[in-house]
C-alpha cells in the first residue's frame, strides 16, 4: 500500500489542497452569513428561509464534501511513507489544529439547526468573533507543515 500511496503522492497532495481551499472557504463564509441572517433577518419571512437555503446549500453541497475530502487525502497523506514525523511536535500540533477546524465545521451544523428551529441565541458578535478562530487554526496548519518549528 505504502508503494501505491508514493507513486500516487502528487495527485493526493494536489487533491488534498484544492479539498482544504474548499473546506476553508465555507468555514469563512458560513459564520459570515450568520452574523446577517442575526442582525438582518427577521424570523419566519422569506428572507430567512432564504438565508437558511444559502446556508444549507454552503453546508451540504461544499463544506461537507469538502472536509470529508480533506479528511480522505490527508489521511492517504499521513499513510504515505516519510511524509509524517510523528516524532517531530508539529505533526502533532497540525493534527490537534485539523480536530479544531472539523469541531468548529460541527459548531456551526449545529448553529444552522438554531436558525431552523428559530432558537438562535447568539448575537452577531459571538459569529465574528467565532469566526476567526478558524484563521488561527489554518495560521498553525500551515506554518506546522511548511516549516515544521519543532
Amino acid at each position: 500500500m505504502g508503494d501505491i500511496l508514493a507513486t500516487i503522492y502528487p495527485w493526493t497532495k494536489s487533491m488534498h489542497v484544492i479539498s482544504v481551499i474548499a473546506w476553508m472557504a465555507g468555514l469563512f463564509y458560513l459564520p459570515r452569513l450568520y452574523v446577517r441572517h442575526t442582525e438582518s433577518v427577521t424570523q419566519g419571512t422569506e428572507t430567512d428561509l432564504l438565508f437558511q437555503d444559502m446556508e444549507k446549500k454552503l453546508l451540504k453541497m461544499i463544506m461537507n464534501p469538502a472536509m470529508i475530502s480533506s479528511w480522505i487525502f490527508g489521511l492517504c497523506l499521513v499513510f504515505t511513507p516519510g511524509i509524517v514525523d510523528w516524532s517531530a511536535g508539529w505533526s502533532w500540533i497540525k493534527a490537534g489544529s485539523v480536530l479544531g477546524m472539523t469541531w468548529f465545521h460541527m459548531w456551526c451544523a449545529a448553529r444552522r439547526h438554531d436558525f431552523i428551529n428559530g432558537t438562535n441565541t447568539r448575537s452577531g458578535r459571538h459569529y465574528r468573533m467565532m469566526n476567526e478562530l478558524p484563521t488561527l487554526l489554518m495560521i498553525f496548519i500551515v506554518v506546522m507543515i511548511i516549516a515544521k518549528p519543532f
